[in-house]
C-alpha cells in the first residue's frame, strides 16, 4: 500500500522495527493511540499503537446493555490523568512510531516519538517519568538500553513521589462521569446559553458528537444547531450504509474537534436533543462544515442558533455558488435569469391581495410579483362551508385580509420599491380529485422599501404567515430566518392572525347598479360636498369603483363633464370595438388613482345606479387631467360646473399639440382667423400681489392687494373674538379637509384647512390665507368661528407657477434657484400677470414693483433654470425673449450651464427636454 500507516509489520525478533510516520488522531488511553494516515480522495486508514513496555490506568467503562450483568465501571486511579497528558501533548500532531510486536488479535505495540524521527521525544518515557504509567519489568530484557532506561525513570518518579508514587497510595483525582442527565431541558437551561469549555470526546457524523463537558465531567451528546451533515444509515443487519460525503463530512469535524479543547454552547433540547454550536480558537465548525459543502442548512433548528442564521446562510449559499461536494449539482433558482431580471426597481401599481403586488419596471412593462415564502390569510376548515349561498368576497370575508390589504396598500402604492427575485414558481395544472387550482408561473420576490422587508413587516403585524417547505426545496425567500423569526414575534404576541381575540369584521354593502339603494345614498353624498374614497378598481379611464371607508360601501363613479373612449365590451349583438385611446385613458386613470387615497363630488347618478361627480387626487382634478393629455374631450354638461373654464382651457392646449384624440383635428377656416386675430398679441393685466410663501417645487402663493384690508380686518376682529371666549384646548377632533383655526409659532391664531392627520400629535394643516403648512398637535387647533369662515372672506393664498420656465430636476439645481426666489421675492409686493392656465395652478410672470424687471426672466438670464418652449402664437415674443436670456446663460456658462449644455447627452433620461 502507498501509505505507512497501511503497512504490516510482523514481530521478528532478527529484523529491526521499521520507522513509520502518521498523524494522532485519537488518544485511546494513557498508553494506547490511535494514528492515521494523511488524507487522499477520502477519509485515510488509521491504526491503533499500543506503547510497548508500559502501562497506565483504564478509563471507566459504560456498561453493556445487552448484557444486563455488566456494570459501569470508574476510571482507575491516575487513568484520566495519564490520558490527558497523552492528549494535550500528541493529538493532532505528527509522530514516527516502531511496531516492535503484534500479537495474534492483531494488537500492535511499539514506541512513539514526536516529529519526523526518533530524535523527538519518546512518549512511553514522558509518561512514565511523570508516575503516570507503570513499567512492565516482566518483559525487561537487560540488554534493552530503551528499557533499562524506562525502569530508570521509573524509579526516579517513584523517589520523587510522583503520580501513581505519591505517599500511601496518594490522594487520587478520580473522574466525576456522569452518563445520564435526569433532564437534559433544565441542564441547558441552567448554563443560559453561556460557553462551556469541553474536550470532544467522540464524532458520529459531520454534525453530531460526544463531548465531556468541563469541570464537572458531564458527558453528553450535541448535535450542531442549524444544519445537517450526510449519515450512515443502519440497515436490518446492523451494518451501516455511509450517504454521499457521510464519511468525508465525519472525517472533516474528527481532524478538527476529535479530542480538541473547545468551547460549546448548549442552546437548546427538543425532543431531548441537545442542540449547540462548537467554538475553536480556529473557527465555527458548523460554519466551516457548510461553507465546505458538507452540511445543509436545516430550518427547525437554526431558529435556537445564537452565532447569527445569517451567517450560515451565507456559508452555504458560498457551497451552492461553488457547487462543491452535496451541492456539485445544484442549479440555483434563479440561475437562468439576467442580473436586470434578478434585482431592479420598480414602481407598485396595485396591490393583488396580502401577497402579491403588480410593479412597473422602468421599460414600461408592468409585472406581477409574489412576495416569497408567506401564504396571505384564508379560511380553514368549516369556515370555507359557511354562507355557501352568500357571494363571497375574499377581501371583506377572508379574515384580516382587508387589513392585510391595507397595510401594503398604504405602504406601498405609488412608491419606489428594490425587487429582488428569490424563485421562480413554476405554473400547476388544476387537480380534480384533490381540489387544488391551477396556478400560473409565479414570480417569487423579496420586496423592500427604505430598507424594511415587507414581507417580514406583514408577518410580524400577524397579517400574513410563512410557509414551510421540504428540506430539500431550495425555492425560498432569501430572508427566510428572518420571516421565521418574525412570525415567533408574531405568535408570542397575539398579533392579528395569532390573537386569540374576534376577528374583524367588515360589513360593506356593494351598491354598484343597485338603483334603489344608490337613490337613498344620493342626497347624503351630495350633501356631503368632499367625500374620502379610495378607487378600488379601473374599468376604464372615466369608469371606477370606489370603497367609501366612512359610509362603508362599494360605489360605481363616473366622471362628470368628459367624454372619454369606450373600450370593447359585449354587447347583444356581439362584441362593441373598442375606439380609439380607450386603452391608454384607462391606463393613465389607474397610474394616477389606483388605490390611491381620493375625494370625491357627488353631483348626480344615472338611471343604473351609477353615481357621477369629479375626483381629486392630491389637488388635481381627474377629468381635467384627462382632457389636458388628450385623451378625453369636454361634454357639453360641464358648462353647468365651476370647473368648465379650466376645462375648456385645458382642452383648447390639448388642440393646439395634436395629440392623441386631437391628432386629426383641423380648426375651421373661420375660426382659424377669429383665433389669429384673438392671439395677435398677450394680453398684459398686471395686478399688485404679495408673495407669501415659496415651495420647494418653485410654486408659490400670493395674496391681492387689493383684498389685503379685508384680511387685516377679518384676523382683527377673529383674534379679539377668540381673546373674549377662548376655545377648550384638547376639545377639536381633527379631520381631514375641515377648516380650523391653528395657533401659529408666533403664538397668534390663523385660519387653515387640516391636509392629514397622523395622529393626534402629528395633524398636517395649511394656512389658507397665507399658503405655507406645518405640523401642529391637535390641542394647537379649534373650529373655525362660523363668523369667518371661508364663505365670509374666500382663502387669501393663490398657488401659481412660473410661466415659461421648466424646474430644475436635480435637487441642488432647483434648491439654488428656491434660495434665489426667496430673497428676492418672499414677503415683498410684485405685479402678476397670468399667462396661461395649468394642471394645478395658473402659470404666471411676475414683476418687481419698483423696477418692472420679469422674475422668471432674471432666473433664466442667471443660468438657475431652462425655458419651457411653448407653441402658442401668442406668446411666442415671451418665449423668444425667454430663449435669448437662456441663450446668453449658457455664453457665460452660469449655473446649471457651467458644464456645457447637459441637454444634449440623455437629455429625457434625466427629466430635461428643450
Amino acid at each position: 500500500m502507498a501509505s505507512a500507516v497501511q503497512a504490516q509489520v510482523q514481530s521478528n525478533p532478527t529484523s529491526a522495527p521499521q520507522l513509520q510516520r502518521g498523524i494522532v488522531k485519537m488518544v485511546l488511553s494513557g498508553c494506547a493511540v490511535i494514528v492515521r494516515g494523511q488524507p487522499r480522495g477520502g477519509p485515510p486508514p488509521e491504526r491503533q499503537i499500543n506503547l510497548s513496555n508500559i502501562r497506565a490506568g483504564a478509563l471507566a467503562r459504560r456498561a453493556v446493555q445487552a448484557q444486563p450483568d455488566t456494570k459501569d465501571t470508574p476510571d482507575e486511579p491516575w487513568a484520566f490523568q495519564a490520558r490527558e497528558f497523552m492528549r494535550k501533548k500528541v493529538i493532532g500532531k505528527e509522530v514516527c512510531f516502531t511496531v516492535e510486536n503484534k500479537t495474534p488479535q492483531g494488537r500492535e505495540y511499539g514506541m512513539v516519538y514526536l516529529g519526523k524521527d526518533t530524535s523527538g521525544e519518546n512518549i512511553a518515557e514522558s509518561l512514565v517519568a511523570e508516575g503516570l504509567a507503570a513499567v512492565r519489568r516482566e518483559g525487561i530484557r537487560g540488554n534493552n538500553p530503551e528499557q533499562a532506561r524506562l525502569c530508570d525513570l521509573e524509579d526516579q518518579a517513584k523517589s520523587g513521589k510522583k503520580g501513581l508514587w505519591s505517599e500511601g497510595g496518594g490522594s487520587h483525582t478520580i473522574r466525576d462521569l456522569k452518563y445520564t442527565i435526569e433532564n437534559p431541558r433544565n441542564f441547558v437551561d441552567s448554563l443560559h446559553q453561556k460557553p462551556v469549555n469541553a474536550i470532544i470526546e467522540h464524532v458520529r457524523d459531520g454534525c453530531m458528537v460526544r463531548a465531556l463537558l468541563l469541570p464537572d465531567h458531564y458527558l453528553v451528546t450535541v448535535m450542531l444547531s442549524g444544519v445537517k451533515c450526510p449519515t450512515f444509515k443502519r440497515e436490518a443487519d446492523g451494518s451501516e450504509i455511509p450517504e454521499p460525503f457521510a464519511a468525508e463530512a465525519k472525517f472533516f469535524t474528527e481532524s478538527r474537534l476529535l479530542q480538541r479543547d473547545v468551547q460549546i454552547i448548549l442552546e437548546s433540547c427538543p425532543n431531548q436533543v441537545i442542540l449547540g454550536t462548537i467554538l475553536h480558537p480556529n473557527g465555527n465548525i458548523t460554519e466551516l462544515l457548510l461553507k465546505e459543502g458538507f452540511a445543509r442548512c436545516v430550518d427547525w433548528s437554526m431558529a435556537v442558533y445564537t452565532q447569527g442564521a445569517e451567517k450560515l446562510r451565507a456559508a452555504e449559499r458560498s457551497a451552492k455558488e461553488r457547487k462543491v461536494r452535496i451541492w456539485k449539482d445544484y442549479v440555483a433558482p434563479t440561475a437562468n435569469l439576467d442580473q436586470k431580471d434578478r434585482q431592479f426597481v420598480a414602481k407598485v401599481m396595485q396591490v393583488m391581495n396580502a401577497d402579491a403586488i403588480v410593479v412597473k419596471l422602468n421599460s414600461g412593462e408592468c409585472k406581477t410579483i409574489h412576495l416569497s415564502s408567506i401564504r396571505p390569510p384564508r379560511l380553514e376548515g368549516e369556515e370555507k362551508n359557511k354562507d355557501k349561498d352568500k357571494r363571497f368576497r375574499p377581501l371583506y370575508d377572508i379574515p384580516y385580509m382587508f387589513e392585510a390589504r391595507e397595510f401594503l396598500r398604504k405602504k406601498l402604492i405609488g412608491k419606489k420599491v428594490n425587487v429582488t427575485v428569490d424563485y421562480i414558481r413554476a405554473a400547476t395544472s388544476a387537480t380534480e380529485t384533490g381540489g387544488v387550482p391551477a396556478f400560473p408561473e409565479r414570480t417569487c420576490a423579496t420586496v423592500t422599501i427604505g430598507g424594511i422587508n415587507i414581507a417580514e413587516a406583514l408577518v410580524s403585524k400577524g397579517l400574513a404567515t410563512v410557509i414551510r417547505y421540504r428540506q430539500d426545496d431550495d425555492q425560498r425567500s432569501s430572508h427566510y430566518d428572518e420571516l421565521l423569526a418574525a412570525e415567533a414575534r408574531a405568535i408570542k404576541n397575539g398579533k392579528g392572525l395569532h390573537s386569540k381575540k374576534e376577528v374583524p369584521i367588515h360589513r360593506v354593502a356593494d351598491i354598484s347598479g343597485e338603483t334603489q339603494k344608490a337613490k337613498q345614498f344620493l342626497p347624503f353624498l351630495q350633501r356631503a360636498g368632499r367625500s374620502e374614497a379610495v378607487v378600488e378598481y379601473v374599468f376604464s379611464g372615466s369608469r371606477l369603483k370606489l370603497y367609501m371607508p366612512k359610509e362603508t360601501c362599494l360605489i360605481t363613479f363616473l366622471l362628470a363633464g368628459i367624454e372619454c373612449p369606450r373600450g370593447s365590451r359585449n354587447m347583444p349583438g356581439g362584441m362593441q370595438v373598442a375606439e380609439p385611446y380607450s386603452d391608454e385613458a384607462m391606463l393613465f386613470t389607474k397610474e394616477l388613482v389606483l388605490q390611491r387615497e381620493v375625494e370625491v363630488e357627488v353631483e348626480s347618478m344615472d338611471k343604473a345606479g351609477n353615481f357621477i361627480g369629479w375626483l381629486h387626487i392630491e389637488g388635481v382634478n381627474l377629468s381635467v387631467a384627462l382632457v389636458e393629455n388628450a385623451l378625453s374631450k369636454v361634454h357639453f354638461t360641464a358648462e353647468r360646473s365651476s370647473y368648465y373654464k379650466s376645462l375648456i382651457s385645458v382642452e383648447e392646449t390639448a388642440r393646439q399639440r395634436k395629440e392623441k384624440l386631437w391628432a386629426n383635428y383641423e380648426e375651421k377656416p373661420k375660426e382659424e382667423v377669429a383665433q389669429l386675430t384673438e392671439e395677435k398679441e398677450r394680453v398684459a393685466k398686471y395686478r399688485s400681489v404679495y408673495v407669501t410663501e415659496i415651495t420647494d417645487g418653485m410654486h408659490f402663493y400670493a395674496q391681492d392687494v387689493e383684498t389685503g384690508t379685508k384680511l387685516e380686518n377679518l384676523m382683527e376682529s377673529m383674534r379679539g373674538e377668540i381673546a373674549a371666549q377662548p376655545p377648550v384646548e384638547g376639545s377639536f377632533a381633527p379631520r381631514r379637509g375641515d377648516f380650523c383655526i391653528a395657533k401659529f409659532a408666533d403664538g397668534e391664531w390663523y385660519r387653515a384647512r387640516i391636509e392629514r392627520v397622523e395622529n393626534p400629535a402629528k395633524v398636517h394643516v395649511f394656512y389658507i390665507d397665507y399658503g405655507n403648512r406645518e405640523i401642529l398637535s391637535s390641542t394647537r387647533l379649534a373650529a373655525l368661528p362660523p363668523a369667518f369662515s371661508t364663505r365670509t372672506l374666500p382663502p387669501q393664498a393663490t398657488e401659481y407657477a412660473f410661466a415659461y420656465i421648466q424646474v430644475p430636476q436635480d435637487d441642488d439645481a432647483r434648491t439654488d434657484a428656491v434660495d434665489s426666489l426667496v430673497r428676492d421675492i418672499h414677503n415683498i409686493q410684485c405685479l402678476l400677470n397670468v399667462e396661461y392656465g395649468g394642471l394645478v395652478c395658473p402659470h404666471v410672470t411676475l414683476q418687481f414693483a419698483d423696477s418692472k424687471d420679469d422674475v422668471g426672466l432674471g432666473l433664466v438670464k442667471e443660468g438657475l433654470v431652462m425655458v419651457e418652449v411653448r407653441k402658442e402664437k401668442h406668446l411666442q415674443k415671451m418665449v423668444t425673449e425667454y430663449l435669448n436670456g437662456q441663450e446668453s446663460a449658457k455664453s457665460a456658462r452660469l449655473n446649471i450651464w457651467r458644464y456645457g449644455d447637459f441637454r444634449d447627452d440623455d437629455a429625457d433620461e434625466f427629466g430635461y427636454r428643450r
